[in-house]
């Protein structure tokens, strides 16, 4: 009955053990292997190290006073490339164990004394290999719900992809303005020395900001006319809508915050929290600004798009109470002094300035 349980709990295992003197290696590998191990042994103890680097083992069996290192060291360099290798020492007298504290530090499951019949060994290897497969099975339980929940999520982003082109489908406006705020948010985010992840949440919140205006009824989303006071109270509804739309998926987490709060005003006057200052997110006040730009400098079914002149005219007044003076100025650097090099390098950026030099009848930042 044994034998057939050692059987089950070691096949297919592999272990290497490392120690100086061949005799050891010699009789743990006739052990080992007539209890079903797979293994492989090694008395140079720097080529261990290579070799498990290169190499995958379920356990190590390690001598703890060897030449040229002792097996402490063996340990600290494999624990460098390799934290779930299973180790255990062995020492010639238990005086001569290193101390608990280097066994924790190490991560070293056990240790015992040398001995000719290896039973206590044996034991020790049983119940490493048990833990190895616990450990196999609760990582490819894991993987496999990694797996379910990677294809929900990109199920989901699929969905919020298709209401994203539902909207643009029925509201040209939305169609390129998405689209140019997670430009301009990129812009903005390299002017202000963000990092890559951080201009990576610009440029997809930018392309979300607006998701939920699917909510708005098309009455009102797709009115030529000015919006009465009742209407615009249920388009400021729009960014908590898409926080609401985007909250059941990890992979929109960092851009709810612009997605709801990109109509914050750093007055504390905006929606939908009335958030002010530094309450704001950081990247909802970037979005903020080219958001405000983008509509400006659109052509509206009910006004032409806003002179560029204006419109700068319109971003340096509105520093301080529409806009973080931070992030204004930034934009305003760019408009000022990177015009040119954006016109020549950027054809969308191009497109919208060009588009711009019209007549002023009048303007909104919503």
């Amino acid at each position: 009955m044994r034998t057939h349980m050692q059987s089950n709990i070691s096949s297919g295992y592999k272990i290497i053990a490392v120690d100086d003197e061949q005799g050891i290696l010699d009789s743990l590998s006739i052990f080992m292997h007539r209890s079903g191990y797979t293994f492989k042994g090694i008395t140079n103890p720097l080529e261990a190290i290579e070799l498990v680097k290169n190499e995958h083992f379920d356990l190590m069996i390690l001598d703890y006073l060897m030449e040229p290192v002792h097996g402490d060291k063996v340990v600290e360099e494999i624990r460098k490339f390799d934290k779930e290798l299973y180790i255990l020492l062995l020492t010639g007298h238990k005086d001569l164990a290193p101390p608990l504290e280097t066994i924790r530090r190490l991560d070293i499951q056990g240790y015992c004394e040398k001995s000719d019949k290896f039973d206590q060994l044996l034991l020790l290897v049983e119940s490493g290999i048990k833990s190895v497969k616990q450990m196999n099975e609760i990582q490819r339980i894991n993987n496999e719900l990694l797996d379910a929940n990677e294809k929900l999520e990109k199920a989901y982003l699929d969905t919020v992809q298709t209401l994203r082109y539902t909207i643009e489908a029925k509201d040209p406006y939305t169609r390129g303005h998405s689209d140019r705020v997670s430009e301009y948010s990129i812009l903005l985010g390299q002017e202000l020395g963000l990092s890559d992840d951080q201009l990576k949440t610009l440029r997809v919140g930018g392309l979300f900001h607006d998701i939920g205006k699917i909510g708005i009824p098309d009455s009102i989303l797709l009115k030529e006319a000015k919006l009465t006071d009742d209407e615009y109270s249920q388009i400021k509804n729009h960014p908590s809508i898409g926080a609401h739309i985007l909250c059941n998926a990890a992979v929109f987490q960092e851009i709810i915050p612009i997605v709801k709060h990109h109509h914050e005003r750093y007055d504390g006057k905006g929606y939908p929290s009335k958030l002010a200052g530094d309450q704001i997110p950081y990247l909802a006040r970037v979005a903020a600004v080219v958001d405000a730009f983008d509509a400006m400098t659109s052509k509206r079914a009910y006004r032409d798009a806003i002179p560029l002149e204006t419109v700068k005219s319109e971003i340096e007044r509105c520093s301080g109470t529409q806009f973080d003076p931070v992030m204004a100025e930034a934009f305003l650097n760019i408009l000022n002094n990177k015009y040119d090099e954006i016109k020549k390098d950027d054809s969308l950026m191009a497109e919208l300035f060009d588009s711009a030099d019209v007549k002023d009848e009048g303007m909104s930042l919503n």
